[in-house]
């Protein structure tokens, strides 16, 4: 459906083996780090590495994922210079291509071959993205009605004054944009009409899932308004548009200090309201549009409306029957901790969570004795909760066992979202915790689950199998505290990549006190540690829930890449002495 609804790797020193982590023949895929030199320096970003020589690997993933019925594998034949376009600086264009089709893409560049595999339809998008990025190398990008009915395209018309504008230096705003909402858009020329400068607006071409271009469509119409005041709101005729029975949209017109304040410190409350109602927002001119299912957009306008009530006084608001909202007792003298000063402890948090948050009225406060007032949090579930023990943890520190006072360790055998916790002795706590509570942020990154400390509690929130897992990183990372590690078998795992390091180079690899490791976890959102198997044999294991891409930035495969930049670069010789002991 074509949307055009507002139109205008035992390893010896001396042998070296291939990654068995690797598609097949990789010395054949276009590798981003070709030709490009490392730095060992750790301000240097490093790229991934061409082959997989130096480490032998493996990864221990269960490639368990049921394929559909009519997964398949297609190839296409391409230039050079279409290799090079396809696949884009840093391989981020192939990658992005991939994300939006949902198919899987190498490129084999001796043979020239993009190889696409996956669904029918995964495979038919990801060859009419590729094609229309091809084609934007040597001219306009043409669509056929057959391209057109895939049900993956929104057109928009842009101004011509605005073209320059909404696509940015060297097309920056645009890739942003993509990025932000996991879509793919360039302009076009239809039925053989190419770009003109004589045309008083441009068609642009947004390929993805409808919510996402969606929300790119209103952020270039939002873009467009700007320089050409009107051009979208002029033609704005209803309020709401429901095309499937649920999913529509909805208007609202503000006034100019209305919308300043709706918008916050560049679009902060914007998107708070976005994430926490799980509805798209956005602000064209002064016209707001509300873009999703009829329960999102009732969200959206609810937490509007009490964000403009709050500029009268104190809100109050009726929570019973609301499934979207979780309500924390907080100490009267603990208030301005947690507010912070002109609220901007609690935007904080309502920044790294994607809720909103506040303080009832006075009428709805001191109802438990008139020590604590109430606090809402609103928003989905797992953000409600991670918001929350953020809260209690923060009022923890000062009023300590307000909320811990009489607690007993508790893991729920559910398999949906629950919260387990455990308690730690004062100097594991501490370890666990880490500079700025980075480690802590480390194992709830790796394992994908919510973890918190309040006061010596361990919280542990999120699907049976993440509270599992995160609580078995945590137990590994303290007994790294008193001696080597010891995980004799990983082979049922499917969060673990296993890499055998050459001897000489493991002080490398590791770093001064484990800094060049450090490293690697903050930049792939992973957990990295050595550790003996069954056979007293010593391997690094890379651990976390995101598996990664070839050529995505974070994830197990870009820690890989980056282990083996580490390990070639010491048996190369272009650095003097080891990283460390």
């Amino acid at each position: 459906q074509v949307d055009r609804k507002f139109a205008p790797p035992g390893s010896q020193t001396t042998l070296v083996m291939p990654s068995r982590s690797r598609s097949r023949d990789s010395r054949r895929s276009r590798s981003p780090s070709a030709g490009k030199k490392d730095s060992r320096d750790g301000s240097a970003k490093r790229s991934p590495s061409r082959g997989s020589q130096g480490a032998y690997s493996e990864s221990v993933e269960a490639e368990k994922a049921k394929k559909p019925a009519d997964y398949g594998v297609d190839s296409l034949r391409i230039s050079d210079d279409d290799a090079a376009f396809i696949l884009g600086k840093g391989g981020k264009t192939k990658a992005k291509i991939a994300r939006v089709s949902g198919a899987e893409m190498e490129l084999f560049e001796r043979d020239l071959v993009l190889e696409i595999r996956g669904s029918a339809r995964e495979r038919k998008l990801a060859s009419k993205y590729a094609r229309c990025v091809m084609a934007q190398r040597v001219g306009p990008v043409h669509l056929t009605d057959d391209d057109m009915s895939d049900k993956d395209c929104t057109l928009v018309d842009i101004p011509q004054e605005a073209v320059g504008f909404v696509t940015g230096r060297m097309g920056n705003f645009l890739r942003s944009t993509e990025d932000e909402w996991a879509v793919i858009m360039f302009f076009i020329g239809v039925d053989g009409n190419s770009r003109s400068r004589s045309k008083e607006s441009e068609q642009l071409a947004i390929f993805g899932e409808r919510r996402g271009r969606r929300g790119a469509q209103l952020k270039m119409m939002s873009a467009a308004e700007t320089k050409v005041p009107g051009f979208f709101t002029d033609k704005i005729q209803v309020e709401t548009d429901d095309d499937d029975g649920d999913w529509g949209t909805e208007t609202q017109t503000f006034k100019s200090d209305e919308l300043s304040y709706a918008l916050g410190k560049q679009g902060a409350t914007r998107r708070k309201l976005q994430e926490a109602s799980e509805c798209v927002i956005q602000y064209v001119g002064s016209v707001c549009f509300f873009c999703g299912t009829r329960a999102q957009r009732q969200r959206a306008k609810d937490y509007m409306g009490w964000l403009f009530a709050q500029l009268e006084g104190p809100v109050s608001v009726n929570t019973e029957g609301r499934d979207d909202c979780t309500v924390v007792d907080v100490p009267s003298d603990c208030v301005g901790y947690i507010t912070g000063a002109r609220r901007a402890a609690m935007s904080q948090m309502e920044a790294e969570w994607g809720v909103l948050m506040f303080f009832t009225d006075a009428d709805m406060r001191g109802r438990n004795g008139g020590g604590s007032e109430k606090l809402t949090i609103w928003g989905p579930p797992r953000a409600r909760r991670g918001a929350e023990l953020k809260v209690q943890s923060s009022v923890e520190t000062k009023a300590p066992g307000f909320f811990t006072k009489g607690l007993k360790e508790f893991a729920d055998d559910s398999r949906g979202f629950a919260t387990d916790r455990m308690i730690l002795k004062d100097e594991d706590l501490s370890y666990a915790l880490g500079k700025g509570g980075a480690t802590r942020q480390k194992l709830a990154t790796a394992s994908q689950c919510i973890l918190q400390y309040i006061g010596n509690w361990v919280f542990l929130a999120g699907t049976r199998k993440e509270r599992r897992r995160c609580k078995e990183y945590l137990v590994w990372l303290l007994q790294q505290r008193r001696g080597t590690v010891t995980v004799a078998d990983v082979s049922g795992r499917d969060d673990v990549t296993e890499m055998r390091i050459p001897r000489e180079c493991v002080g490398w690899v590791t770093g001064n006190r484990g800094t060049e490791l450090r490293k690697i976890e903050q930049e792939t959102g992973s957990f990295l540690f050595m550790a003996l198997d069954k056979h007293g044999e010593e391997r690094l294991l890379i651990l976390g829930n995101d598996s990664g891409g070839r050529a995505g930035d974070t994830g197990r495969a870009k820690a890989e890449r980056l282990v083996n930049d580490l390990v070639q670069e010491r048996l190369s010789g272009r650095n003097g002495g080891y990283g460390g002991g």
